[in-house]
């Protein structure tokens, strides 16, 4: 860093943060959830699918914004040394499945699902970047991924609480080996050891982020077209081999390192002002690699990496548009920030005039504070389409929705999605958006103070 000033240091350090960001709180999740068998979040190592036969609660801390609508399959996968393949059993018709794949910089490269492929059974071999080799003729088709780790998320939907046992076996009918294993063939040697740096929370957001950073970008499969950024990155010391350590810059440094951070932050809040009232804007923050970058061009940026970065925030694994949509509510009708401690609201669905989905829809409630689901006497975390039969109409055929902190009363019960002691948001889930959802020809309705 001495061959450039500390001003052109704080400009490669932010874009360096913005660029990062996201693969730092993937690698907080992937050391939680494969890495460290003494995190609350452990899933058992690499390679492994862990299936939770439940849905999310308050007590999940690892990922900000969790649905908690469909019972979750997890696991990380290495695919340096072979391909995995995935056998995907066959769902009933109307049951809403989903197999996500996620690369090292977030993207979501990939689906196996109700909406890409259909809720028939099939075979499907994931593969690391530059793989070569003969393909089984019973697989159904060959998924390649950007980078040699990759996160998998496996969502099932619960109709009902009877449901469960269904679902269950529906997870444990999922079935993931090596190719070597899946053909019969002899396993190819195993790949180095990596030397995983402890997780320290917090981390993400000071300029202990950039040791992270560094480590992110040595285990990533460059990308042709970041050459150049790369070289920057190096000018501050990121990415050329030697590893980065925080503690061992000047104090000069750090200072700027840190103001660095708070100018990346600034940039993403800029976007997140722009996204806010958009109810498409999750579909313009999730998706693949060519998706975000067009995205990027068409929001005015020349970069997919504030976009990448603001999705990595504001709810990490979101899907991408075509598999689901997430308008979310931040404020009330009058624009003012949702807070239960101060009102009361509702939110109304004219009869007729729910949300257009090919799957379902949901309304989760998450704390202003920590992102997070709530904690709440009725243990109710969202209400959803499935939950149709239990809600009290109006006499217009419409639909009330109460949310407030303190119980409504017995006869609005059913109706009523339990808010916290300070602010809050919602995310309206829609599962398998209908292309009137996706044209912007559908508006939710707004959340109004009562």
């Amino acid at each position: 860093m001495n061959d450039i000033s500390l001003e052109e240091v704080r400009s490669v350090a932010k874009e360096a943060y913005i660029y990062g960001f996201p693969m730092v709180v993937n690698y907080k999740t992937m050391y939680m959830y494969a890495v460290n068998p003494e995190s609350p979040e452990y899933k058992g190592g690499f390679n492994v699918l862990k299936n939770e036969a439940r849905v999310y609660t308050p007590e999940d801390k690892a990922v900000v914004t969790p649905n908690s609508d469909t019972p979750y399959g997890m696991g990380w996968f290495d695919l340096r040394t072979e391909p995995f393949v995935i056998q995907v059993p066959e769902m009933e018709p109307e049951r809403f499945y989903q197999v996500q794949l996620v690369d090292l910089y977030t993207h979501n490269y990939a689906y196996i699902s109700t909406v890409a492929t259909g809720n028939q059974s099939g075979k499907y071999l994931l593969a690391g970047p530059g793989w070569q080799g003969d393909v089984p003729a019973d697989i159904s088709a060959v998924i390649p991924s950007e980078t040699s780790l990759i996160f998998m998320a496996v969502r099932t939907q619960l109709f009902n609480p009877g449901d469960l046992g269904r679902v269950k076996e529906i997870q444990q009918a999922f079935k993931l080996e090596p190719l070597s294993a899946y053909a019969g063939t002899p396993a190819p040697p195993a790949a180095p050891t990596i030397a995983f740096p402890d997780w320290v929370e917090g981390s993400q957001f000071d300029a202990r982020a950039f040791n992270y950073i560094d480590f992110m970008m040595e285990l990533t499969e460059r990308h042709p077209n970041e050459a150049a950024m790369y070289a920057r990155f190096a000018q501050i010391g990121l990415g050329i081999g030697e590893g980065f350590d925080i503690d061992k810059v000047s104090p000069e440094t750090r200072e700027v390192l840190e103001a660095s951070i708070k100018d990346g932050f600034a940039a993403m809040e800029g976007v997140i002002a722009k996204l806010i009232t958009d109810p498409l804007s999750s579909a313009k923050v999730f998706g693949t690699r060519e998706f975000l970058t067009q995205t990027a061009l068409d929001f005015g940026l020349d970069k997919l990496w504030l976009l990448r970065m603001t999705g990595a925030h504001l709810g990490l694994y979101g899907n991408s548009g075509a598999e689901a949509l997430y308008p979310t509510y931040q404020t009330d009708a009058d624009g003012e920030p949702l807070s239960a401690n101060e009102n009361n609201y509702t939110l109304t669905f004219p009869k007729g005039k729910f949300p257009p989905v090919k799957a379902f829809w949901s309304l989760t409630m998450y704390d202003g504070k920590t992102q997070l689901l709530v904690d709440n006497p009725l243990d109710r975390y969202l209400l959803n389409s499935p939950m149709m039969d239990q809600f009290s109409l109006n006499e217009d055929g419409s639909l009330t929705l109460v949310i407030q902190r303190d119980h409504p009363g017995a006869a609005q019960e059913s109706n009523w999605l339990p808010a916290p002691d300070g602010p809050f948001y919602l995310t309206l889930r829609l599962y398998g958006p209908e292309e009137q959802v996706l044209a912007g020809n559908w508006q939710h309705p707004p959340v109004r103070k009562v």
